[in-house]
């Protein structure tokens, strides 16, 4: 029989669907300021194997020339992005919420056990948990990540006045690539976690949307269980089920 059960907090589908848009409009102003220098590939001396990015995606997506334009998007969302991040970490931290996202002695395990069903390579699923291994390594990286980019977004913003962060981080060259990999994190993260969601199906996309997910339960509630065995261990053995005395009539 289905029933609801709650699974995220008020709080929690909050902070998530808030940080969503910002952190997108966070990459998309991002990369109005790269343009102006956009000197990262993949290669090795003058051979390049991919370029970030080709002037073709700069035309198509209207991104070139738009400097001053990227940088005052960035530092206004940026700290939109830190308040909602450290406001997201103190609840987990308050409401207890961090038990289910830190990754635990198991983790790895489930992980792996996630992984191998998720690539059709194993067809029993993981244990149900609210979160398993693998959710739990992805979001823990997340917060993680998101520290990252506002230390080496800092070093390169006021690479002066933060000498010693930016030092810390290996330097000006050094904390701006740090930065761009971590942009490159994230839209690897959405890209994944999309697909984890269209793959999940509507009722966990609707437990982040309304709280709850609705669950098939098909175990027998506690009154009915001692009638399950009577009946199981009648049928097991080839007696009749004993006779129900007759209720007391009234005189």
């Amino acid at each position: 029989m289905p029933r609801l059960v709650e699974k995220h907090p008020l709080a929690i589908r909050w902070f998530h669907w808030l940080n969503f848009p910002v952190l997108a409009l966070m990459i998309w102003s991002g990369l109005l300021i790269y343009w102006a220098n956009d000197v990262y590939r993949l290669g090795w001396g003058d051979t390049t194997l991919l370029r970030f990015f080709p002037q073709s995606v700069y035309d198509v997506l209207h991104m070139d020339h738009k400097l001053a334009k990227g940088m005052s998007w960035h530092f206004v969302l940026m700290w939109v992005f830190a308040l909602n991040g450290l406001l997201y970490v103190s609840y987990t931290l308050i409401s207890g919420e961090w038990r289910y996202l830190v990754p635990q002695r198991g983790t790895l395990r489930s992980a792996w056990h996630t992984l191998l069903h998720d690539v059709g390579l194993r067809r029993d699923p993981p244990p149900p948990a609210k979160f398993n291994g693998a959710q739990q390594l992805a979001y823990t990286s997340v917060v993680l990540m998101g520290a990252g980019s506002l230390l080496t977004g800092l070093a390169i913003y006021k690479p002066t006045q933060l000498a010693g962060l930016t030092t810390a981080l290996g330097g000006y060259e050094w904390a701006r690539l740090e930065h761009f990999a971590l942009t490159i994190g994230y839209v690897l993260f959405f890209l994944v976690h999309i697909a984890q969601v269209v793959r999940a199906g509507w009722n966990n996309f609707r437990a982040m949307v309304a709280g709850f997910e609705v669950v098939e339960d098909s175990a027998p509630t506690a009154a009915a269980a001692p009638l399950a065995a009577a009946l199981d261990a009648a049928s097991g053995s080839g007696n009749p089920m004993p006779a129900v005395p007759p209720l007391p009539m009234r005189p």
